[in-house]
């Protein structure tokens, strides 16, 4: 069974509607590649011979507008390609269960051009029905695991994560268990995506390097602050690990040619233009990534250890900053167009 991951909801100050910059970021910077997938790669006249609807999806579209920014551009280079037919379109956008569809939706332009809807459920599994699909889109989301490796919940394995709460610094074991878990759930998401999207039909994503194993580690630190202050107990650290993967080239052409179902149209590592980053602006950043992280925390912490984690973290933006003005010219994103054989 899937852990459901939400952002922070609603429209605080820390939520991820207010604070998903370097996500839009991500976003438009792929907006070129999609485009050029779509013009490229797309044969609409013959997947819609005997219909003129376009279905598309975004999986683990999260909430706030970027998704919509996103997924309208699909709609634009579209109808920039086949402005001979009138097609119609219908989006759906789908996150897990306890997504804010609410806040999602409040964000919906006013000039759409497309039926949206939202359809909750993991997006690693099946939802939608066969040969439905024409166009996937997976904005920043497919880094995420559908669970924490069990290996490393194991107090004797030799994956037991003692201190650290994801894979960048620790052993040989830990990183497999998460090689593995990523390919598992990669078996049953390109499984799902095989089934639903018809023969033609591309799948793009966008997923973010490993530039970001270090950036999600000075919240592991400021956990150990707590702990070596004697604030909290070390097991909790311990018992405590982030589903994420951030995958490479080679671990993404791995499971793709596994599956057999898609070739690889582009796959590509790139340095999106980020004023984040050409401003070191690790404050900002921190925010961005505590409105994706808190849920997790407070699952695990409590909401008092979270927000104190998260305030700790803060006060570590001049260390970011300087790690960030060392590695600000390292590929951070990987992309990929998929096309259904």
């Amino acid at each position: 069974m899937t852990t459901s991951f939400p952002m922070n909801d609603g429209n605080s100050a820390y939520s991820y509607f207010n604070n998903s910059q370097r996500q839009k970021e991500i976003i438009d910077a792929s907006k070129e590649m999609v485009r050029e997938a779509i013009i490229g790669r797309l044969d609409v006249e013959v997947m819609l011979s005997s219909s003129k609807l376009f279905r598309i999806i975004e999986l683990g579209c999260s909430i706030g507008p970027n998704t919509f920014h996103a997924m309208q551009h699909v709609v634009d280079v579209v109808k920039e390609k086949y402005n001979n037919i009138n097609l119609e379109f219908q989006v759906f956008f789908s996150d897990h269960i306890d997504n804010d569809f609410n806040t999602l939706f409040r964000s919906l332009p006013m000039d759409r051009s497309y039926y949206a809807s939202g359809v909750p459920g993991s997006f690693h599994g099946r939802l939608f029905p066969s040969r439905s699909i024409h166009f996937a889109h997976a904005s920043t989301s497919i880094h995420w695991l559908s669970r924490v490796p069990k290996e490393l919940l194991d107090e004797k394995s030799p994956s037991w994560n003692k201190g650290l709460i994801h894979y960048g610094t620790s052993n040989s074991e830990v990183v497999k268990a998460y090689v593995a878990q990523f390919e598992k759930d990669m078996e049953i998401f390109f499984n799902a995506r095989a089934e639903e999207i018809v023969q033609g039909g591309i799948m793009v994503f966008i997923s973010p390097f490993s530039s970001y194993i270090r950036l999600v580690e000075f919240f592991g630190s400021s956990l150990m602050d707590l702990v070596n202050e004697g604030k909290l107990d070390e097991s909790l650290v311990d018992s405590f690990n982030l589903p994420m993967y951030f995958p490479s080239p080679q671990d993404m052409t791995k499971v793709v040619e596994k599956n057999g179902c898609f070739s690889i149209e582009k796959m590509e590592l790139t340095h999106p233009k980020s004023k984040l980053v050409d401003d070191f602006d690790a404050k900002t950043f921190i925010i961005n990534l505590r409105a994706v992280l808190e849920g997790l925390l407070i699952n695990h912490f409590g909401s008092k250890i979270a927000e104190e984690v998260c305030e700790r973290t803060l006060l570590k933006a001049e260390e970011i900053s300087t790690w960030m003005k060392a590695n600000g010219g390292k590929p951070c994103q990987l992309f990929v167009a998929l096309k259904r054989k």
